[in-house]
C-alpha cells in the first residue's frame, strides 16, 4: 500500500512539472504584447501615445511601417500580431503591400478587420500599383486611420508628377481632424534601393510645400538612407525636421553579440506647422530569441510621431 501511494505521488509530481514546463515555453514564445518603444535610445511603454491622445483630442499619432511582402506570405497569426502592434496609433502609413495579385489588398483589409474587432472603428485606403520600371518593383501603399480622430479629405492618390522620377511614386492623403481645423498632408513613400541613389528621388520632395500649398506636411516611409544625408538639407532649410535621429529601424538576419538592428533608414519628416510631442521606434522584438519569428512579419521596425497642428 505504501509503495502504491509512493508511485502515485511520483506520477503527480511528474505531471505538474510537465505542465509548468509547457507554460514556461508559452511565455517565452514571441508575442507582440511584449512590444516596446525606443525613444532617444531608451525603452518606454507602448501605451504612452494613446494615453496622451485621450487627454488632448488635438494631439495625433502616426506610425509608418514597411511590412515586407504584405500579402499571402502573412498568415492569420501574423496579421493579428501586426494589428496589435499598430492599434494605439491614429494614422498608419504602410509600404510594400504586394501589387502583383489581390493578396496584398486582402491582407490590408484583414488587418483593418482585426483592428475593428479591438474596439475602435478604422477605415483605410489602398493605392493602385505604382507605375514602376518593372512589375517586380511595383507595390501598393496603404493608409489606415481611426475614424474617431481623423477623416480623409477627398481621395488619396499616387503622385503622377513623380511617376517618371521615382521607381515607386508617393501616395498622398489629405487628412483633417474629425472635429475640424486645417487639413494636413501625409506623403507615404518607399524609395528605390540604397545602392541605386534614392536621393535622386527624394530631392523632389522639397517642392511639396508649394505644390500642396501647405506647411502642414508629413513625409513618412522607407527612404533607404538616413536623416543625415545631405539630400534632406533642402527640406531642413524649409523648416522640416526628422522624427527620429540615429535610430536603427531594420533587422539583421542573425544577431551579432546580442544586437539585431542594422540600418537607420525609416523615418517621418514633418514641416514647421507641425509640432513634435513625442517620437520613437517601435521595437517589437526585444531579444534575439524573437528575431526569427519577428522577421516573418517584417525586416523593418515601425517609426511613430506624436504631434499637434500649429
Amino acid at each position: 500500500m505504501k509503495l502504491k501511494f509512493t508511485l502515485i505521488l511520483i506520477i503527480i509530481i511528474v505531471v505538474l512539472f510537465s505542465c509548468e514546463s509547457r507554460n514556461k515555453s508559452k511565455v517565452e514564445k514571441y508575442s507582440p504584447k511584449s512590444e516596446i518603444i525606443v525613444e532617444n535610445n531608451k525603452k518606454i511603454n507602448n501605451e504612452r501615445p494613446q494615453k496622451r491622445n485621450n487627454q488632448n483630442t488635438k494631439n495625433l499619432t502616426i506610425t509608418t511601417w514597411n511590412i515586407r511582402d504584405l500579402g499571402k506570405s502573412k498568415d492569420v497569426e501574423e496579421i493579428l500580431k501586426i494589428a496589435k502592434i499598430i492599434r494605439n496609433f491614429d494614422i498608419v502609413a504602410i509600404q510594400e503591400v504586394v501589387a502583383k495579385d489581390p493578396a496584398g489588398a486582402q491582407a490590408v483589409a484583414k488587418i483593418v478587420d482585426e483592428l475593428n474587432r479591438m474596439g475602435n472603428k478604422w477605415d483605410y485606403r489602398i493605392s493602385d500599383p505604382t507605375k514602376s520600371p518593372s512589375v517586380y518593383m511595383s507595390e501598393r501603399y496603404a493608409f489606415l486611420w481611426q475614424t474617431s480622430k481623423v477623416k480623409l479629405s477627398g481621395r488619396a492618390y499616387l503622385d503622377e508628377n513623380l511617376e517618371e522620377k521615382c521607381h515607386r511614386e508617393p501616395f498622398i492623403g489629405k487628412f483633417q481632424l474629425k472635429k475640424g481645423g486645417d487639413p494636413f498632408f501625409v506623403v507615404n513613400f518607399h524609395s528605390r534601393k540604397h545602392n541605386d541613389n534614392p536621393e535622386d528621388e527624394i530631392i523632389f520632395f522639397k517642392d511639396y510645400p508649394k505644390r500642396l500649398n501647405s506647411n502642414k506636411i508629413i513625409i513618412a516611409g522607407d527612404f533607404n538612407l538616413n536623416e543625415r544625408h545631405e539630400v534632406w538639407n533642402n527640406l531642413y532649410s524649409l523648416g522640416f525636421n526628422a522624427a527620429v535621429k540615429n535610430s536603427k529601424t531594420t533587422l539583421k538576419r542573425k544577431c551579432t553579440i546580442g544586437n539585431y538592428l542594422s540600418h537607420d533608414i525609416d523615418n517621418i519628416y514633418y514641416s514647421n506647422d507641425i509640432s513634435l510631442i513625442n517620437s520613437g521606434v517601435i521595437d517589437f522584438i526585444e531579444s534575439c530569441k524573437n528575431l526569427k519569428a519577428a522577421r516573418m512579419i517584417s525586416d523593418h521596425l515601425p517609426v511613430f510621431l506624436e504631434f499637434y497642428l500649429n
